[in-house]
């Protein structure tokens, strides 16, 4: 029909979008305090850019991208995530030339063909970093602990950090074999998505969500049980600096994160208010992806945090966004004669950055003063012929229940020094 919306999007209407611009200008301002510049990337880039950085073996690349073909027979995938594509951006403008480390931040929606469920929409919005250009273990920990800042200034409770390093290409090998081994003995038991994984890509078996996947890798090694002496050093490294930041976190050697790239440390932040899916954000260290995309050896590390699931937990801990949507002053008029003079009023009130409203349906002046408080107005200037005539207009102010006249021509002035109080 189309008079519904696509499954798994959402309209997000006026006295809700607040909220949201609430959340983004509180990313942004964290993002200024920490150094990162924003990034806008297209919404849809060469398929292959996906396939090769995302990772072949991905749920994401495997079933969820939404992929077309066009006009001119080139595949196109709408962005399942943003750090392909901001890497992509960082090699074709040759960012790399510039002074590193290069800290960067986007904001905008994301398309994965999904089962929709509370927190996970077909269309959903995400607010990432990356970092490039540095391999030192404090941006590990600085990117972490912004996420944690954000979350703490949203005023978000009772979240988990888990931590992990999921090794190199020196030892993830060392590691592939070990599960490879382990797993081996259990194969037909597994289910078809780990059975595909066990010779693509056997560190996702750790991932599944599978019950019966789960006890059976339940003893299976793990990344911590491989790390190399350098992934090790550079993970005790991490945890040193959150801790000396006060960032608490739980060591989590199962989690891998659901994405190829990913190196080394590995983070994700849980919620128990948004259901099966608990994820709010999660991300961690890529330091070959921008190689795999054609650029130099470049270190690089990321995060990526749902706005909707920010959202769905700020609700359910009843946490209330400070906006306002209420206009300061509402002009009602008793007359047609007045009304081009109230719709400059009106004009000369917004040009001084005061919200104003008006009645644009002939109302009566009692249904306008019931409009006017459903709007929850808190001045209300009345203008009518006999006030005109005069050279004054009535201010009632909606709280206190008072009103007083005002001379027209120091209307703008007087409700200008009263809003400012």
């Amino acid at each position: 029909m189309l008079t519904t919306r696509p499954r798994g999007t959402n309209d997000i209407l006026p006295g809700e979008v607040e909220k949201w611009q609430y959340l983004e200008e509180l990313v942004r301002q964290v993002c200024r305090e920490y150094g990162y510049g924003e990034i806008r990337t297209p919404l849809f880039e060469h398929t292959e850019l996906f396939a090769r950085g995302v990772g072949e073996t991905t749920d994401i690349v495997e079933k969820e991208m939404y992929t077309f073909t066009d006009r001119g027979h080139r595949s196109l995938t709408l962005r399942p995530e943003g750090t392909a594509a901001t890497v992509r951006a960082y090699v074709e403008n040759k960012l790399y030339a510039l002074p590193q480390p290069i800290k960067l931040f986007y904001i905008g929606p994301m398309f994965r063909y999904d089962r929709p469920q509370a927190g996970r929409y077909r269309q959903f919005h995400q607010f990432g970093v990356e970092v490039f250009g540095s391999d030192s273990p404090a941006i590990d920990a600085e990117v972490i602990a912004m996420a944690m800042d954000i979350y703490s200034r949203v005023g978000l409770q009772d979240l988990e950090l888990h931590l992990n390093s999921v090794g190199c290409p020196d030892c993830r090998p060392v590691l592939r074999e070990q599960l490879r081994q382990y797993f081996r003995p259990q194969l037909a038991n597994l289910c078809p998505n780990c059975q595909g994984r066990f010779e693509k890509n056997p560190l996702r078996i750790l991932d599944c969500k599978n019950e019966k996947c789960q006890v059976i890798g339940r003893q299976a090694p793990t990344p911590l049980d491989a790390l190399c002496d350098p992934c090790a050093a550079h993970f005790e490294q991490v945890k040193s600096y959150l801790d000396a930041a006060g960032v608490k976190y739980v060591l989590n050697n199962r989690l891998v994160r659901g994405l190829d790239y990913y190196t080394r440390t590995a983070f994700e932040i849980m919620a128990r208010d948004i259901g099966a899916q608990s994820s709010v954000g999660g991300g961690g260290r890529y330091n070959g992806l921008i190689e795999e995309c054609g650029g130099p050896p470049t270190p690089g590390i990321g995060f990526a945090l749902g706005l909707e699931r920010i959202l769905l937990t700020a609700a359910n801990q009843g946490i209330d966004f400070p906006v306002n949507i209420r206009p300061a002053v509402f002009i009602a008029t008793v007359g047609r004669e007045v009304d081009k003079q109230a719709f400059e009023l009106l004009q000369q009130l917004r040009r001084q950055g005061i919200a104003a409203e008006k009645d644009y349906l002939n109302r009566s002046l009692k249904a306008q003063m019931k409009y006017a408080g459903k709007l929850e107005a808190r001045l209300v200037v009345i203008l009518g012929d006999e006030e005109a005539a005069r050279g004054v207009v009535v201010i009632r102010d909606m709280q206190a229940g008072t009103q007083q006249e005002v001379a027209l021509g120091e209307t703008v002035a007087y409700i200008k020094a009263r809003t400012a109080s």
